[in-house]
C-alpha cells in the first residue's frame, strides 16, 4: 500500500485507513491491524550460524597452504611449530569472524533504534503505548523531546521543528507543516511528512501512521544495509590471487623436482622428504602472523591520531585509497553557524573569526571598524541578541550554544562587535514574543527600553516576510526613509551566492506596552537590515583536502544539504575549481534520479559535489565509483549513511556525532568527527600497506632462496644443502626476528607525495620482483656455494649444512638493511631511526650461534659447530648482498 502520501490531504489519508482525527481507531481495530502487519520491528535477515560463518573464515588459499604445512610439520615431528602455525591460522579466523559480524550488529542497532513510547488516540482516548504496537492509522500526538515513532503524515502542527539530521543528512531542524505537495518532491524536502527515529526539536503535532517496521524509510535503509555486499580490502584480493598463484606455483615445482628425481633414479621416499623440503621452504609461513602484528601497530598508531580502528584490515585498505566521499556538516564544516557577513544602511560588512568562541571583529574594506559608530548597525545586532531565544556559554575554554545554532551566531556576532548581550537584555527586557511560526517565516519580541521609557518590537525571519511587512529603513545617519526592496534582494542574491543563510531584521518603535499579535507587525516596520551565515569550514579540513590531493585521492563531498549551500563550501574548500562547470561538478539527488547506469559511472567520476541525496542514492554513488575501479573510503554519522558506510571499502563513522547504527557499520571512527584525521590515517595506512609490502619482498627472497637451494640440488643429483626441518627453522626465525622489524619501520619522506597503490596493480611491484629474484639468485649462490666449498675442504655433512643455514641468517640480515626501502639507503633513512631493525638482526645472530653451538639444537636441527673462517666466509656473502643491493637501488634512482 506505497502510497505518495505527501500529495493527499488530510481528509483522503484519514479516509484511506479508516481513522478519525478525534478518535483515533478503535481498539479492536487497532488489534485486527497488529495481528496482520505485525510489531513496528525491523525484521532481521536470517544467516548462517556462527559455526559456519567461523567455518568459513578458513575457506581461502593461503590457509590451505599453511594448514598443509601444519600436516607436514606434524608428519616431521614438529609439533610445536605446527601448533604455533595453527595458532596463526586461528588468529586469523577469528578476526575474519569478528568483521563478518559487524552487519548482524548494525541491524541490531537499527532494530533498537526504534524502541520507544508514543502518545496515540484510540477510541476517543490518549494514551502510552509502546511504539512496536502502531498500527497504520493510528493517531500519534508528538511534542518537543519525542523520537518519531514511525512514518506519519502530519495532520496538525504548531511550530513543529524535527532533527532529520540522521536520516536527511539536512544540518538545521526542519520545519513542519500539514501543507499538501506536489508528487515530485523530495524526501528531504516533503515538509508534511514526519519519519520514524528522527527527533521533535520543537512545537507539537498530529500525525497518522502511514507506515510501520520494514515499510518505513528507516525500513527500507535496513534492507538496503542488510543487501549491502561487504568487499574484501584490496590487500585480502591481493593476497587471495597471489596464494593461488603460490599455491600452484609449490605444487608445480615439488611434481617437477619429484618426476626429476625419479628420473634421476632416487628412491620415492628420499624423494618425498625433498618435495617436502622444497614446499616447507616455499611456504611463508610467518606471513599470515607478521601482517596481523602490522596491522595491529597501525591500529595503536592510528588511535593516538584521533581514529579507532574496529576491524584490522581497515587499515592496508587506507593505504590504497583513491576516493574519500565526505559528509559536510560537522566534517568538512565545524557544525558551527557563524555570521560572515552584515548588510545595513546600503553598507557592507564583513564578521572575522569563526564558530561559537566570540573572537573576531568587523571590517569594513579590509580595515577594522567601530560598530558604536553606526547606530542602525548596533541596531542591527542589537536585534539579533533581543529576538533570540538561545544562549551562549563558556565551559572551561570552549563556548558552546543552548538553542537554535543559527540564533546562536547572532549572538557571537554581537560580542564580537564588543557589545554586552547580558547587560543589554537586562535593559531592555522582554515583555512579549511571537514564537517562529513555519506559516509567517518570523520570530518578534517586545522590549521595554528602560533609558527611552519606550517599547519595541524586533523582528528577524525570511527576507521575504519581513520586508512585506517594511516601508521605510535606516540610513547611515538612523533616520528613517523609503526603503528599496529591489537592493535588498539583489545583496540578498549576492550572499546566498556565497552559501550564506540570511536572516532579514526589522523593527518597531510603539508608545505604550501592547499585547503582541501578528496583526500589531504586518506593515509599517523599519527595516534594519541583512545578517549572513554559514556553517564555516574547518581550516584543517582544507589543508587536508590539499594535502590528498598531492597524494592523488580525490575527494568528493555527499550531502544531504542543498547544492547552493554544499557548492559555496565545495568552492571554499578546493573541491570545485573556479573556473569548473558547474553542471558537471554538483550533481543533486534529482538529476541523480533520472540517470542511467553508465551515465552514473561519468557522473560519478567528474562531479565534486553531490547534494540532497537519499540513502539508496550515497549506496549508488559509491557503486558507481568502484565500478570505475576506485578504492572507496566513505564517511558518516546518520542512519541513512549506513548502507553506504557498509558497501565503501572502508566505512568511516563519526565518533562525537555519529549515530550507533553508523558506528556499527563502519569500520574506522573518528573520535573528533574532523576530516583532518582521515587524511592523517590515510598516511598512517600507506605507511601500514608499504610496511607489509616491504615484509612480503623480504620474506619472499628468503622462500625463493630456498627453494632455489633445493631444486638446483634436485636437478643436479647432488645432496641437499638445507633440510626441511632446517628450512622451517630459517623461515620462522626470519619472520619473526627480521621481517617482524619491519612492522615497525617510520614512513619514508614524500609517502604522500606520491599516488595512491593502483586497485588493479599487484601487489609486488616490477621492481620488487626484480629484488626478489636478485636476492634469492645471490641466497641459491652463497649457500650452494660454501655448501659445496665446505665439503671439498673436509667439512662433514652436518657441518656444511650448518654453513649453507647460517648464509642464510646472515644474508637476509643484510638484506633486512636494504628491505627498509625500494628507494633509499639504510643511511638516508637514519641507520638507527628504526632500533628494533637492530635488535631484530642481533637476536638472528643469537639464535643462529645457539643453531651452530648447543649441543640440544646440534642434536634437533642436525647442525655441527663451525669454525671462524666459516663465518668470515659467510658474512663476506652478507656483504656482498647488501652492496649489490645498494647499487641497484643507485641505478634506479638515477634513472628516475
Amino acid at each position: 500500500m506505497k502510497k505518495h502520501w505527501h500529495t493527499l490531504n488530510e481528509q483522503e489519508i484519514l479516509k484511506i485507513f479508516s481513522s478519525d482525527l478525534k478518535e483515533g481507531l478503535r481498539a479492536d481495530e487497532a488489534q485486527n491491524r497488529y495481528k496482520k502487519y505485525g510489531p513496528n520491528l525491523l525484521s532481521v535477515k536470517k544467516t548462517k550460524s556462527a559455526l559456519m560463518r567461523f567455518l568459513s573464515q578458513f575457506n581461502q588459499a593461503l590457509v590451505y597452504i599453511l594448514l598443509a604445512a601444519i600436516v607436514i610439520k606434524i608428519y616431521l615431528g614438529a609439533y610445536v611449530d605446527a601448533g604455533v602455525i595453527f595458532g596463526v591460522v586461528l588468529l586469523n579466523a577469528i578476526i575474519g569472524f569478528v568483521q563478518e559480524n559487524k552487519a548482524l550488529n548494525a541491524l541490531a542497532a537499527l532494530s533498537e533504534s526504534l524502541v520507544t513510547m508514543s502518545t496515540v488516540v484510540r477510541s476517543g482516548k490518549k494514551q502510552q503505548i509502546d511504539a512496536k504496537e502502531l498500527v497504520v492509522g493510528d493517531i500519534v500526538l508528538l511534542q518537543s523531546g519525542d523520537k518519531v515513532p514511525a512514518d506519519m503524515r502530519i495532520l496538525a502542527s504548531r511550530e513543529l521543528q524535527i532533527d532529520e539530521s540522521a536520516l536527511t543528512g539536512e544540518s538545521l531542524p526542519v520545519s513542519k507543516t500539514n501543507t499538501t505537495l506536489p508528487q515530485e518532491v523530495s524526501l528531504a524536502d516533503r515538509t508534511n511528512m514526519l519519519y520514524s527515529s528522527t527527533f521533535v526539536t520543537y512545537g507539537t503535532g498530529v500525525g497518522i501512521v502511514v507506515a510501520t517496521g520494514d515499510e518505513t524509510e528507516i525500513g527500507h535503509i535496513s534492507k538496503l544495509l542488510n543487501d549491502a555486499t561487504v568487499l574484501d580490502t584490496p590487500l585480502t584480493r591481493k593476497i587471495s590471487k597471489f596464494s593461488h598463484l603460490l599455491l600452484l606455483v609449490i605444487l608445480f615445482l615439488a611434481t617437477v623436482t619429484f618426476a626429476v628425481g625419479l628420473w634421476h633414479g632416487n628412491s620415492w621416499e628420499e624423494l618425498f622428504m625433498a618435495s617436502i623440503a622444497l614446499s616447507v621452504a616455499m611456504i611463508p609461513e610467518g606471513l599470515p602472523a607478521v601482517m596481523t602484528i602490522i596491522l595491529a601497530i597501525g591500529v595503536a598508531r592510528m588511535a593516538k591520531r584521533n581514529t579507532i580502528i574496529r576491524h584490522l584490515p581497515a587499515v592496508e585498505t587506507l593505504g590504497s585509497t583513491t576516493t574519500i566521499c565526505s559528509d559536510k556538516t560537522g566534517t568538512l564544516t565545524r557544525n558551527e553557524m557563524t555570521v560572515q557577513e552584515l548588510y545595513c544602511a546600503n553598507e557592507k560588512f564583513a564578521v572575522t573569526g569563526i564558530g561559537y568562541a566570540p573572537n573576531g571583529e568587523i571590517r569594513q574594506e579590509e580595515q577594522t571598524y567601530d560598530p558604536a559608530k553606526n547606530q542602525t548597525l548596533s541596531e542591527l545586532l542589537k536585534a539579533g541578541v533581543l529576538c533570540n531565544d538561545s544562549v551562549l556559554k563558556k565551559i572551561e575554554e570552549s563556548w558552546s550554544i543552548e538553542g537554535d545554532p543559527t540564533e546562536g551566531a547572532l549572538l557571537v556576532c554581537a560580542k564580537k562587535a564588543a557589545l554586552d548581550t547580558d547587560a543589554l537584555r537586562s535593559d531592555m527586557p522582554r515583555v512579549d514574543a511571537i514564537p517562529f511560526e513555519s506559516q509567517y517565516q518570523y520570530m518578534a519580541t517586545l522590549h521595554f527600553d528602560k533609558e527611552t521609557n519606550k517599547h519595541i518590537i524586533y523582528i528577524k525571519g525570511s527576507v521575504e516576510s519581513i520586508t512585506q511587512r517594511c516601508s521605510t529603513f535606516l540610513d547611515t545617519n538612523a533616520k528613517s526613509v523609503p526603503l528599496n526592496k529591489n537592493e535588498v534582494f539583489m545583496q540578498v542574491e549576492v550572499m546566498a551566492e556565497k552559501g550564506l543563510r540570511v536572516l532579514a531584521f526589522a523593527r518597531l518603535i510603539i508608545d505604550r506596552a501592547v499585547t503582541l499579535e501578528h496583526e500589531n507587525i504586518s506593515q509599517n516596520l523599519e527595516f534594519l537590515g541583512l545578517q549572513g551565515m554559514m556553517d564555516p569550514p574547518r581550516e584543517e579540513a582544507i589543508v587536508s583536502i590539499k594535502a590528498c590531493k598531492t597524494a592523488g585521492i580525490n575527494v568528493k563531498m555527499i550531502t544531504g544539504d542543498h547544492a547552493l549551500t554544499a557548492t559555496a563550501i565545495a568552492r571554499q574548500m578546493g573541491l570545485i575549481d573556479a573556473a569548473k562547470n558547474k553542471k558537471s561538478a554538483v550533481i543533486t539527488g534529482s538529476e541523480l534520479t533520472h540517470l542511467k547506469d553508465k551515465e552514473m559511472l561519468a557522473s560519478s567520476r567528474n562531479a565534486s559535489v553531490f547534494a540532497r541525496v537519499t540513502p539508496e542514492q550515497k549506496l549508488r554513488i559509491v557503486e558507481a565509483l568502484q565500478k570505475n575501479n576506485e578504492i572507496i573510503a566513505m564517511t558518516g554519522d546518520g542512519v541513512n549513511d549506513a548502507p553506504a558506510l557498509r558497501r565503501a571499502d572502508i566505512g568511516i563513522a563519526m565518533g562525537i556525532t555519529g549515530t550507533e547504527v553508523a558506528k556499527e557499520a563502519a569500520d574506522m571512527v573518528l573520535t573528533d568527527d574532523n576530516f583532518a584525521s582521515i587524511e592523517a590515517a590515510v598516511e598512517e595506512g600507506r605507511a601500514v600497506l608499504e610496511n607489509i609490502i616491504k615484509f612480503i619482498g623480504f620474506i619472499l627472497a628468503t622462500n625463493l632462496g630456498e627453494g632455489l637451494v633445493i631444486m638446483v640440488a634436485i636437478l643436479a643429483n647432488v645432496t641437499l644443502p638445507i633440510l626441511p626441518v632446517q628450512a622451517l627453522w630459517i623461515n620462522m626465525t626470519a619472520a619473526v626476528f627480521l621481517g617482524l622489524a619491519l612492522a615497525f619501520e617510520p614512513q619514508e619522506p614524500g609517502l604522500m607525495q606520491k599516488p595512491p597503490h593502483a586497485p588493479s596493480a599487484p601487489i609486488l611491484r616490477k621492481e620488487m620482483l626484480i629484488r626478489i629474484f636478485l636476492v634469492g639468485i645471490m641466497l641459491l649462490g652463497g649457500s650452494f656455494g660454501l655448501f659445496e666449498f665446505s665439503l671439498t675442504h673436509g667439512a662433514s655433512l652436518e657441518e656444511a649444512r650448518t654453513v649453507a643455514v647460517n648464509v642464510f641468517a646472515v644474508g637476509e640480515s643484510f638484506y633486512l638493511l636494504d628491505s627498509r626501502s625500494l628507494r633509499f639507503s639504510a643511511f638516508q633513512l637514519g641507520l638507527f631511526k628504526n632500533p628494533w631493525i637492530w635488535i631484530g638482526i642481533f637476536c638472528m645472530i643469537g639464535a643462529s650461534v645457539a643453531l651452530t653451538y648447543l649441543p640440544v639444537m646440534n642434536k634437533m636441527f642436525h647442525t655441527a659447530p663451525i669454525s671462524l673462517s666459516d663465518w668470515l666466509n659467510i658474512f663476506a656473502v652478507g656483504v656482498l648482498i647488501y652492496v649489490i643491493v645498494s647499487v641497484e637501488k643507485m641505478i634506479r634512482q638515477r634513472k628516475r
